[in-house]
């Protein structure tokens, strides 16, 4: 009897003796016909498929005996969701795909489809009939929502809702055309196979995880085989049947077929992954992904949910990229390679519906689809009824996305490839021709269990285990490979043991190649500096700004440069510097709550919007995860993405957004894809009435240790305009992630040390400057005050003009005072924070943020790192939230506080 854990020995057996059962057919069919009367599938297609079925599985085999001797890492399986291989047949190579890591089949069909046809094969046109026509399904229920490729004005830029209710365009709701269908059940299959302690196996199950015939030296007696029309080949395996009378008494010879060739790389792919491969091709070892630029799926580690807002976001980048092509714009930016009619897709499993990121990306794109705009995303929900160990109650998956506003729903038994190929064909058509959103939920099961060695009985009886087995999609799909007389059980039997033969090959093989071996090959990827580059973008911005598009800068900005309008804020820098921006990088956008109507929180972002037009600053619903999807989406798209979050208390709620998404792109990619963007975020304290609860919010530390990140914290008008400047070009050129960081206590002052004397104020910058007053990336401003032999105060954001304060107090007793304003706190600028710490010998740190995580204690490890000898001290904000009102100085660092710690320091 099977253990009440399904090991892979379980599976291997169950599944060997089920092919076994299946008997020959009766008469042969001509793979080129369609499987079945009125199926869009061929048996080709079919047989292709169940190739990449069994790939998949053999890949799991081979992933949990690489596991059984520490070789083998990330041993999520795809057992029990192969159905995804007529998902991925369903769509084009070119359509973009976010992928779980249930995947392995979806994974070869992808690699099958962006590979050159085989002979005979048909699995490569998903959008043609077995005839070679268009098969596209019309959708009865809206016969004329097709799209018009010159953007019409059902196809509008992105907007603000606002102006979208104002041209008094009715959407239809989506929810109301949906198709009835039953509850969600889990698929079942006719016919129990036969128990495996009915045949002896002849292999030690203490080193077997892969069927017998793989793990003998050399290639099996016999391979599979099925049929083409015409004369017996000379090919054609001396030991088969000389041939079968086809339909309409054809005489049909059966050969020998190869394995699709892309197959067998897909699985050489994923594999060194599995092995950590330096020669994986897509993250070089860094991480077992599904995931290849080359075949446009997008690497990503979600376990969960957190890709589903990207992939919201780039079905709004490839709506507005298509808008573009067809007015002849987007020829002129750095886009992605994507067809205008592509759509994008992303699979999922059921329990991650649950999971906030899911809820974010389905309000989204419903949204959006009220509003008007289109978003042509087609979400796979692959429920095998279980997340980790808990149960999805039934019917609540299909409950939960049939209720999805604005999101169509289709529903198929992923056992059953050719209705589940039907569904998903008719899934992405309806996408592709409206441009909007639909959820294809998909029934599967879970076999060998969640991961690794998962002890299934502690949750799952043995008869919940065997039902689940007995739905194998394998076994479906060769029972329906049978009845439809294109092979038999011993054939597709062989088959398997073909395949799985070569995937022990390739295992072996991908065993002994090179691992990265040190901590430079592994970051080398991770954020790419190259400041030569990043100089002169900023150089070549200011130079067109002076030259050929210096009349749309002066239209632009009213007639009135900002140059000529005397001293500016540090918004009104960022304001100027972001209006330049939008005329220097026609592949920008600004968006954000409030942003384009309001002009922002802040005013920040004013006139932008009547400047540019809705289509490059527009408004975006109230919901941080989304806002970060939206710009993670349309920089992998090609795009600049500036999105604003109104204050850094609200990124805390979207940070994986930061974290998981953005950040490790270039890590898992080997830097083939990137999502460049510049996060403008209103932060820190002292704003006078404002708590916490509201956004006065100084901590940074949950930004400070994502690897890559560019963290920029401006102080002063002119260091705002010219370090924004940095992060875009840094974006553009090198696809840096950046938070720009604006001091809100800091946006409208003018003043330093006395009300009226205009010292915090400054010019901003003509564009013949901009090179010359250029800001690196981790390169500090130092002030000196007196002589500025004393000490060296460290600080950065509202802490330099305070230091400066408490400096002109101190030199009036005879101090001297450096102030180093850091200006990056990732990367900290080490070079200059070590050479003016050794100016002075003594070194106060002032850092308004916490006491605890604050970025104090990094300026503090990297002077110990660096060998610094002299005296230091620190001068930063209690480990509390920022309270209301007046007592919110009790918490934070004062002028006196800092004066009082350096008359300290000195006194040592």
């Amino acid at each position: 009897m099977l253990s009440d854990v399904t090991t892979p020995q379980d599976l291997d057996d169950r599944l060997r003796e089920s092919l076994a059962a299946l008997t020959m057919p009766r008469h042969r069919t001509d793979p080129a016909q369609p499987v079945a009367e009125g199926a869009a599938l061929t048996g080709a297609q079919l047989l292709e498929l169940f190739d990449a079925q069994v790939t998949s599985r053999q890949l799991d085999l081979a992933g949990r005996w690489l596991r059984s001797f520490g070789e083998g890492y990330h041993t999520i399986s795809s057992a029990g969701h192969e159905g995804n291989a007529a998902v991925a047949a369903a769509l084009r190579p070119t359509d973009p795909a976010l992928l779980h890591y249930r995947s392995g089949a979806f994974y070869c069909v992808r690699a099958a489809q962006a590979a050159e046809p085989p002979t005979g094969s048909m699995l490569l046109t998903p959008d043609n009939g077995p005839d070679g026509t268009p098969a596209h399904p019309a959708d009865p229920a809206e016969p004329n929502d097709a799209p018009d490729p010159a953007g019409s004005a059902e196809q509008v830029d992105p907007v603000d809702p606002a102006d979208n209710a104002s041209t008094g365009r009715k959407t239809d709701d989506a929810s109301t055309d949906r198709a009835a269908d039953d509850e969600h059940a889990g698929p079942a299959v006719d016919g129990a196979p036969t128990d495996p302690a009915d045949s002896a196996d002849p292999v030690d199950p203490a080193v077997r995880a892969i069927p017998a015939a793989q793990v003998v030296a050399g290639q099996p007696a016999t391979s599979a085989t099925s049929v083409v029309a015409g004369e017996p080949d000379d090919s054609a395996d001396p030991a088969a049947p000389a041939g079968d009378e086809g339909a309409g008494g054809a005489r049909l010879a059966v050969v020998r077929r190869p394995v699709v060739s892309a197959y067998t790389e897909a699985a050489r792919d994923v594999l060194r992954g599995m092995v950590a491969s330096r020669e994986e091709p897509t993250a070089g070892g860094r991480h077992k992904v599904f995931g290849r630029a080359d075949l446009t799926v997008v690497p990503t580690t979600s376990t969960v949910a957190s890709h589903l807002p990207r992939a919201v976001g780039m079905g709004l980048a490839v709506e507005r990229l298509r808008r573009l092509d067809a007015r002849g714009v987007a020829a002129h930016l750095d886009v992605a390679p994507w067809a205008p009619d592509a759509i994008v897709v992303c699979s999922f499993g059921d329990a991650a519906i649950n999971h906030a990121d899911a809820t974010a990306a389905f309000n989204t794109a419903g949204w959006y689809d009220h509003t008007g705009l289109r978003i042509p995303v087609l979400f796979v929900c692959e429920d095998n009824g279980l997340g980790g160990s808990l149960r999805s109650p039934q019917g609540w998956v299909a409950t939960a996305l049939r209720a999805k506003p604005g999101i169509r729903y289709f529903a198929a038994d992923g056992a059953d490839l050719v209705a589940t190929y039907e569904v998903a064909r008719e899934a992405a058509a309806w996408v592709r021709r409206h441009r909007r959103p639909a959820v294809l939920h998909l029934s599967t099961v879970r076999l060998l269990g969640h991961v690794g060695a998962d002890a299934e009985s502690a949750y799952r009886s043995a008869e919940e285990i065997a039902a689940d087995l007995a739905a194998d999609p394998l076994v479906a799909t060769a029972r329906r490979l049978v009845e439809a007389g294109l092979a038999g059980g011993a054939e597709l039997l062989d088959r398997y043991d073909e395949i799985g033969w070569q995937i022990r090959r390739l295992a072996e093989q991908v065993l002994d190649e090179p691992k990265l071996n040190s901590p430079a090959e592994v970051i080398a990827p991770l954020a790419p500096r190259r400041p030569v580059r990043v100089a002169q973008a900023v150089a070549d911005a200011g130079a067109r700004a002076a030259g050929p598009d210096a009349g749309a800068r002066l239209e632009a900005f009213g007639g009135k440069p900002p140059e000529l309008s005397g001293p500016l804020t540090l918004a009104q820098s960022v304001n100027a510097a972001l209006t330049d921006a939008l005329l220097a990088y026609p592949q920008l956008a600004v968006f954000g709550q409030d942003v384009a109507a309001k002009g922002g929180r802040y005013g920040v972002t004013r006139d932008l919007r009547d400047r540019f037009g809705p289509a490059r600053v527009f408004d975006t619903l109230l919901d941080e995860t989304s806002l970060l999807g939206l710009g993670l989406g349309a920089g992998l798209a090609g795009m600049l993405p500036v999105p604003e979050i109104q204050s850094l208390a609200y990124l805390h709620s979207a940070e994986a957004q930061v974290r998981g998404e953005a950040a490790t792109m270039g890590f898992l990619s080997q830097g083939a894809l990137r999502n460049p963007m510049v996060v403008r975020v209103a932060g820190l304290a002292y704003q006078e009435g404002f708590g916490e609860e509201v956004g006065d919010d100084n901590s940074v530390a949950v930004l400070r240790d994502v690897p890559g990140l560019v963290i920029a914290v401006p102080a002063r008008p002119d260091d705002a305009a010219a370090m924004l400047r940095t992060c875009l070009a840094s974006a553009a050129v090198d696809g840096s992630v950046c938070v720009f960081l604006e001091p809100v206590g800091l946006y409208h002052a003018r003043d330093l040390y006395a009300d009226g004397d205009g010292e915090w104020s400054a010019g901003y910058a003509e564009p013949g400057a901009w090179a010359s007053g250029h800001v690196p990336v981790g390169r500090a401003r130092v002030y000196g005050v007196g002589s500025a032999e004393d000490i060296t105060i460290v600080t950065f954001g509202n802490g330099v003009r305070m230091a400066l304060r408490a400096a002109s107090v101190l030199a009036d007793e005879g101090i001297g005072t450096r102030v180093v304003d850091l200006r990056w706190l990732a990367p900290l600028p080490v070079a200059d924070l070590i050479r003016e710490a050794a100016a002075t010998g003594r070194v106060l740190v002032v850092d308004e943020t916490r006491r605890s995580g604050g970025v104090g204690e990094g300026v503090i490890a990297a002077l110990v790192d660096a060998g610094y000898v002299g005296a230091a001290r620190r001068v930063a904000a209690v480990d509390c939230f920022v309270p209301l009102g007046p007592a919110a100085r009790q918490v934070l660092i004062s002028e006196e506080a800092i004066t009082q710690g350096a008359r300290t320091l000195l006194a040592r």
